[in-house]
This record gives C-alpha cells, sequence and structure tokens, in this order.
C-alpha cells in the first residue's frame, strides 16, 4: 500500500466518521482535500512504516481533543485490508504498519508501469512556456547559463513527467547595445588592435574575427577594406571602438549567426533540445513592440512625459515608473520585454498558459516591473507569469577557485566544465542544488570514483542492480515463484518505503519547480539499496575463505543463499529500484550505465 493509498484512505476514513456522526462538529466542508493528509516516514522506525497527523489536523474543528479523535481513526485503519496494525501515540500521531503484502505491492507496481512508474497527469491541459538560459550571443555559454540549462532541462522533465505541456524557449538577444559591442570588439581584433574599453574579451573574440574574414573571402568580400570610422578614445586614452560603419555591420550580420550556431552546439552536447528558438530582433522587425505598447495605451498605462513614453508600472505594484521609448526615440531594452511576453500569450503555435522566466541573480531587480506589466495585460503575477532567480556557480579546484577559460578570458564556460568532468557529472551536480542557493563545484570531486562524489554514487546503484541481474542470470534464478510477501526484512522494508516515495516527491517536484529534489531522492534510494544490497542476497556469494573447506564451505554457501521464492522475490525488488533509478536519472538528462 502506497503512501498516496494510505492518505486516501484516511481522507475516506474522515468523511465516514462526519456521515457516521462520530466527528463531533466537524462537517464535510470543513474536511481538506486529500493531498493535505500527509503521510510520512516515522524517523524511528519501532513507529511503524508510516505515520499520519490527520487527527491533529482536524481535532480543533471536531471539538475533540486529537488522541481521542485519532483512536476513531486507528479503529477504521484496523480494519482495513493491508494493514496489519496501527497505534496512537504521542498527542494524536497515528502510526500505521503494514502487513508484508502489502508493503511489497510496490515492487510490482513498479514493474508493471516501468519508466512510467509516478508519473501522472495532474499538470495536465496547462502549457507551460519555459524559457532558460538565453544567454547574449556575444560568447560561449558561461558557468552561471549552463547551470540554467542543467536546471532548465531537469525541470521541463519534471513538469512533462506530471502531464504539462512545456515549451522549451531560448531567447536570442540579437538587438541592442550588447550587439554593437560585440561587433566594435571583432572589428578591433580584426585589425590588432586593443579592446573596446566596452568590449568583449577572450581568445574566442579573435578566432569569430578571423572566421568572418575567411567567410567574407570566400564570397568575395574584402571586410577589412569596408568604410570604417574611428570612434576615437575616451577621457583616459581607452580606445572606444569605431561609429557605425560598413566595416561593422558585415562583422555583425556574419558574426553573430556564428555565435547563434555555437551556443546550439552547446546546448545540443548538453543535451539540451530547445522547441523554440526566438530572436529578439524579430519583435521589432514585425512590429511586435509598437503593438505591445499600443495595447498597453489602450488599456490606459502609457503616457508621455519629458518627450519619452512611460509605463506607468506603478499601477500594478512596480516602485517606479519604466521608460519604454526614451527621448532620442530608440526604445528602451524593457519594450522587448513587453512584447515578448505578449508574444508568448497570444501566438498561434502553443501560446502559453504560464510563462516561466528562470533569470540570473543579477535580474532581481526586474520583478517588479514584469509583474506588474503581466497584470497590466490582465494576467495573473505569479500564475500566468513565473519568475525564478538563480544564484551563482563557484567552480572549485584543489580547494580554489577556478577563473580562467582559455578561450573565454576570465569566466568558466560551458565546454570548461564539460571537459573537466563530463556532461553526466556536471548536469547533476548543477541540478541536484536549489537555484535559490549558491553551488559550488568541486571538480575533484566529480571527476573521482568515490561514494563521496553523488552523481559516480547513484550511477553506481544502478550499475550493481544490473550486475545482479547478471549473476541472476547466471545462476538460473528467475521471478518465477517470486512470493513478495517474503520481503520482510528491516532492510527490506527501507528499500520498499523509498519506492513507494517516489511518485508522491515527483509530484511535488513539479509543483514546487525543484528538480533538485530529484537528487536528493535518488542519493536517498541508492544510499538504501547499497545497504540492502549489503545484508540480502539474491544470488548466493562466493565462498572468500581459501582455508574453508568441506562441510565448513558448504555451511557458508548454505547460508547466504535464500530459498528461491525469496531471492526471486529480492530479485524483483532489485529490478524495481533499478527501474527507478534509471528514470530519476533520465529526469535529470544522466545517463544510468550498467557497467562502472
Amino acid at each position: 500500500m502506497s503512501p498516496e493509498a494510505l492518505s486516501e484512505l484516511i481522507f475516506n476514513i474522515a468523511n465516514t466518521l462526519v456521515s457516521e456522526g462520530k466527528a463531533g462538529t466537524l462537517t464535510a466542508d470543513l474536511i481538506p482535500p486529500q493531498a493535505k493528509f500527509a503521510v510520512m516516514r516515522p524517523k524511528d522506525r519501532a513507529h511503524g512504516d508510516w505515520a499520519s497527523n490527520a487527527a491533529m489536523q482536524l481535532a480543533k474543528k471536531a471539538g475533540m481533543k486529537p488522541r481521542d479523535f485519532a483512536e476513531l481513526f486507528a479503529a477504521e485503519l484496523t480494519n482495513a485490508d493491508g494493514i496489519k496494525s496501527v497505534e496512537v501515540a504521542g498527542p494524536g500521531f497515528i502510526n500505521i504498519t503494514l502487513d508484508s503484502a502489502s508493503a511489497a505491492a510496490v515492487v510490482d507496481a513498479v514493474l508493471e508501469a516501468g519508466s512510467d512508474y509516478g508519473k501522472n497527469d495532474h499538470l495536465g491541459g496547462e502549457t507551460l512556456n519555459l524559457e532558460f538560459v538565453s544567454a547574449n550571443p556575444t560568447g560561449p555559454i558561461h558557468i552561471g547559463g549552463t547551470r540554467w540549462a542543467a536546471v532548465g532541462d531537469s525541470m521541463a522533465r519534471v513538469l512533462e513527467a506530471n502531464g504539462a505541456k512545456v515549451v522549451r524557449e531560448y531567447y536570442f538577444n540579437d538587438h541592442g547595445e550588447q550587439i554593437n559591442r560585440f561587433a566594435k570588439s571583432l572589428v578591433a581584433a580584426a585589425h590588432g588592435e586593443e579592446t573596446p574599453i566596452d568590449g568583449y574579451k577572450g581568445a574566442y573574440i579573435d578566432e569569430i574575427a578571423k572566421r568572418v574574414i575567411d567567410e567574407a573571402n570566400a564570397d568575395g568580400v574584402d571586410v577589412l577594406s569596408l568604410p570604417r570610422v574611428d570612434g576615437g578614445a575616451d577621457q583616459d586614452g581607452n580606445p572606444l571602438g569605431e561609429g557605425d560603419s560598413e566595416q561593422r555591420e558585415e562583422f555583425r550580420k556574419r558574426a553573430v549567426p556564428m555565435m547563434f550556431d555555437e551556443i546550439q552546439r552547446s546546448m545540443k552536447n548538453f543535451r539540451v533540445n530547445f522547441d523554440v528558438w526566438f530572436h529578439e530582433n524579430s519583435l521589432y522587425s514585425d512590429g511586435e513592440v509598437d503593438q505591445a505598447i499600443a495595447d498597453l495605451r489602450a488599456r490606459g498605462d502609457i503616457y508621455e512625459k519629458d518627450g519619452a513614453t512611460w509605463f506607468e508600472s506603478t499601477k500594478h505594484g512596480d516602485d517606479k515608473d519604466r521608460v519604454i521609448i526614451k527621448s532620442d526615440g530608440n526604445y528602451a531594452y524593457f519594450a522587448a520585454d513587453i512584447a515578448y511576453y505578449r508574444n508568448k500569450r497570444h501566438r498561434e503555435t502553443n501560446p502559453a498558459d504560464v510563462a516561466i522566466y528562470m533569470l540570473g541573480a543579477d535580474h532581481h531587480g526586474y520583478i517588479g516591473r514584469m509583474m506588474a506589466m503581466c497584470e497590466a495585460f490582465g494576467d495573473k503575477p505569479g500564475e500566468n507569469m513565473q519568475i525564478l532567480i538563480g544564484q551563482l556557480v563557484n567552480v572549485m579546484k584543489d580547494g580554489k577557485a577556478v577563473r580562467m577559460s582559455k578561450r573565454a578570458g576570465n569566466v568558466v564556460t560551458i565546454d570548461d566544465l564539460t571537459d573537466a568532468i563530463g556532461v553526466d557529472a556536471s548536469r547533476y551536480s548543477l541540478a541536484r542544488t536549489d537555484y535559490n542557493s549558491p553551488v559550488d563545484i568541486d571538480l575533484n570531486l566529480l571527476s573521482s570514483h568515490s561514494n563521496e562524489n553523488p552523481v559516480y554514487y547513484v550511477q553506481y546503484a544502478h550499475a550493481r542492480s544490473c550486475n545482479v541481474d547478471r549473476n541472476a542470470a547466471a545462476a538460473g534464478i528467475t521471478y518465477e515463484g517470486a512470493d513478495v510477501s517474503l520481503l520482510d526484512t528491516t532492510a527490506d522494508g527501507e528499500v520498499l518505503a523509498a519506492l513507494a516515495q517516489w511518485p508522491a516527491l515527483l509530484r511535488e517536484a513539479g509543483d514546487l519547480r525543484a528538480p533538485h529534489r530529484v537528487a536528493h531522492y535518488l542519493e536517498d534510494l541508492a544510499a538504501t539499496y547499497h545497504k540492502w544490497y549489503n545484508v540480502e542476497r539474491v544470488v548466493p556469494m562466493e565462498l572468500t575463505d581459501p582455508e574453508a573447506r568441506g562441510e565448513q564451505a558448504d555451511a557458508i554457501r548454505i547460508a547466504k543463499a535464500p530459498e528461491p521464492a525469496r531471492a526471486a522475490a529480492r530479485l524483483k525488488l532489485n529490478d524495481a529500484v533499478k527501474t527507478v533509478i534509471a528514470e530519476g536519472l533520465d529526469l535529470l538528462g544522466v545517463t544510468a550505465p550498467d557497467k562502472m
């Protein structure tokens, strides 16, 4: 019997007690939804397999003492199929012990459902637009964007496992000043000049500049001979780069697609596949920025002041109004944000019921204006628009921070990380920590084959379960004659309970937008499985004492060999663990090796 089944049973008992007039002043309308009746694993296993605080939740509404109300629940639960015993403890906890067959039923449930075990459709009917990474196309993906790639794709997989339709989206900032600075930097590099003060540095700038020149030459264009206007220098003598020119535009139009291609390649190699690659520039070229402003103007949220056009965001909770068209006639960056949200909500293909933005720590100040804009369009902040803010990543090696990249200067890129520890360890280590918290990536630890390395620890549990299968096949052990009720040892019970908790954990990870909970669950399951493996046998152990001979050796073999029905049951339990670990790793975009 699963925790969900027990929760449903307790919910039904509460309604029965009301209908039979045994629940004091409690009425049916005061009983919370089933999901509110939490069934927990007691820390002290002497208290049973599962515990509920339902009586304490409802006692005040019933006008009864919690322990007295708990006794009513206990009497009903004791008569339910699959429950061995019920005990009321402390202020009114209901402790439940299942019979072995009921507890072990989860094994057959897992094996029957396979990789679909725990998946549900409670988020079905919703289209969630999940935008993540969205790094500027002015350089390689840095470590912050790499974290969002791991977290975002894992989150998308978890949401899909809960029935949601997820649109993975990458927003290319290919319009505005950052692209101008990128082009200036390339022109300076092409001429062997110092990087402009506001430009981009790194060996990749020299690489891209050379590629632009080679591509242009192949097309019969001598890009370096095109007109160029020197931008001069600032008051300290730092070069500012050239002004508007044909040369800069030629570098821009050729280099930006090159960076697009590189970003797309990096994402694919990181096992992240986007459904939509959206270009900011299209919002301007298609007139969507002007249309979005017109819509807000019609709603009474736009006004003119000091020669500029303003969004009256304070009407919707922001701390100040926002300029969207500057007095010089140029659009402020926020104008594109307004148009982009409107596009997500009203596009012809897969319009978003919920637009989830995954932004870096430096974007915390954007939340107020974004939520104000959401409300101005008639939507509900926190529902139709959800903003997740990620924290910083520190990469460590030998106890010291790693900062330098051979290609990108004073940053660590996605390729640097995967070259050092591989895609599996990179994705797992970045997704296993709550994005609300900073994370330290220890390159020495994550490249080691030790139990302290969390990704190795989980993957090794899967590989070990596969090895059990191979040994069982060699010994002729199959599921035939399996009796799961024989899974009645303490170690068996711990593994069974861990498996039973997966469906609720998966649902919670989706509702809370918390894929890191999947990683924590996998580590707990792996720990429980490794302990089980060391004390319970599917296949008899080989004789390890070379001095043991004759009857002594046979006694050791007999002691280590479970009876066939128990061995078959343990094989099924082993395979259930293997199934859930593989499913959980897949949700994190990590492989489940069969050998290590």
